[in-house]
């Protein structure tokens, strides 16, 4: 036998290696029905692990077939002591009561039997079709009959798991480890939570962990890959936005986003991530798809509101920016997240009057040579005269228009009607009140190289 070369005494690894060499030669020989010999080494396998379930379960069964039933049921009641969800178990200990004349108990346990296997079944089915609630409830029921069983509470936890219930599950995983440490389901299932919660780098350690305890843990492998492909891919996208090369950025998010479509709290930052980059290469419409996409796999994500609500402004969308930046007020009522609110209920109160600068058709922060030199183009071009052969319906129109583009001139070219303007104030408040516009125009008509050319004044005077 192998031992520890310093203590000359067995490891636990050379036990359990040396425990499962005698059990398949006590396999080998029950199928040659041999029993005796059979009984002889699964014995030596439960004197090496005596804490292996299916060992005692092997036992019974040679027993049973000895008719050694008083001692086939103690082995057979082991065996489901140590793992309650051992459904074979619970069938010898059922056939041993039958055999000894125990009808009441004999019955308990196939009933009990037969009820874990339903739920195992149904559990089966449900996780192969993403119903993770239906599982969670096979499990609980199953854990009525068998309720120290390990391998009913991982498959409940890693289901609590890919439902967000992410405390739960690791309430469970971690009540293994206590009894465990190295348990490979309970460790990957730990990482799993950490890893949907956005703390890959932590989920990492524990799926390295799980698959150094059991090397062929495909899902623990599996996940231990994405985890690092999507740690990878979106610290590549940060780092391309660090150097502003936002297209970079853009693709990186992007191909972020196909690695793992389950793990929602990082593909919400990865898609406000993304918003953020398109709204720099003023791609305003698909970056709030964006944050409306992060929003809808975590509608608590204050950052996604915040970037939506800043392109809503951008495209003059205040009603949307005010909802968002109430969404934010009422989450977080911090003083910035007011002013931004009051800065979009502003902007919505001022897109709801006349706005003078579309009217003369210069931006908002026009000079005032440029406001009006605007002015002068924009009363040529909707002054009556040049109209006069038109339509009645259509003088009335230029006649309208012309006296927009007099009011627009009327508060941009004066600073101070100017400044309340552009604060949103009301014209009319603070002893400005009952004033109208008056437009009085004269135009001269006259040729000039066969050419009719206007010459025109506008006197705007303002009556209190």
């Amino acid at each position: 036998m192998p031992v520890d070369p310093e203590s000359n005494i067995p490891t636990q690894e050379d036990l359990e290696r040396e425990a499962e060499i005698f059990k398949e030669k006590g396999n080998a020989f029950y199928i040659k029905k041999e029993y005796s010999e059979a009984f002889n080494y699964y014995t030596k396998a439960i004197d090496a692990c005596p804490k292996n379930a299916s060992y005692y379960g092997n036992r019974a069964a040679t027993l049973m077939m000895l008719s050694r039933f008083r001692e086939a049921l103690e082995d057979s009641q082991q065996a489901v002591r140590l793992d309650d969800c051992f459904t074979k178990g619970h069938l010898r200990e059922g056939k041993c009561h039958l055999s000894l004349g125990n009808a009441m108990a004999a019955l308990q346990e196939h009933k009990n039997a037969a009820a874990l296997l339903e739920f195992e079944k149904m559990a089966e089915y449900g996780f192969e079709k993403r119903d993770f609630r239906k599982v969670v409830f096979c499990m609980d029921r199953a854990l009525e009959f068998a309720s120290a069983c390990h391998k009913f509470k991982i498959l409940k936890a890693e289901c609590l798991a890919l439902l967000g219930r992410y405390h739960e599950a690791q309430s469970v995983a971690s009540d293994i480890l206590r009894m465990d440490s190295t348990n490979a389901d309970a460790l990957y299932v730990r990482g799993l939570c950490l890893y949907y919660e956005d703390c890959i780098e932590k989920a990492v350690q524990f799926f390295v962990q799980a698959l150094r305890m059991a090397p062929d843990h495909e899902k623990a492998r599996l996940a231990c890959r994405n985890a690092k492909a999507l740690k990878a891919k979106k610290e590549e996208g940060n780092n391309a936005f660090k150097d502003r090369d936002y297209d970079a950025a853009y693709q990186l998010y992007t191909e972020a986003l196909t690695i793992d479509p389950n793990n929602i709290k990082t593909n919400a930052k990865l898609y406000c991530n993304r918003a953020t980059a398109g709204a720099k290469l003023n791609k305003l419409e698909q970056a709030i798809e964006d944050c409306s996409s992060a929003i809808k796999l975590d509608d608590s994500y204050i950052k996604a509101y915040l970037r939506r609500a800043q392109c809503y402004m951008d495209l003059e969308q205040y009603e949307e920016a005010v909802r968002d930046y109430e969404k934010v007020y009422h989450t977080e009522k911090t003083k910035e997240h007011k002013t931004l609110l009051k800065t979009a209920q502003l902007e919505l109160k001022k897109s709801k009057r006349k706005d003078y600068y579309k009217v003369l058709g210069v931006s908002k922060d026009a000079t005032e040579d440029e406001i009006k030199k605007a002015y002068r183009k924009r009363a040529l071009m909707h002054h009556p005269d040049r109209h006069s052969g038109a339509s009645a319906e259509v003088q009335k129109e230029e006649e309208k228009k012309f006296k927009e583009v007099g009011e627009a001139f009327t508060v941009l070219s004066d600073p101070k009607k100017k400044s309340r303007y552009d604060s949103g104030q009301d014209l009319d408040d603070d002893g400005m009140g009952g004033q109208s516009l008056c437009l009085l125009w004269w135009t001269w008509k006259f040729q000039l190289r066969n050419k009719s050319v206007y010459v025109w004044f506008v006197i705007s005077t303002t009556v209190y």
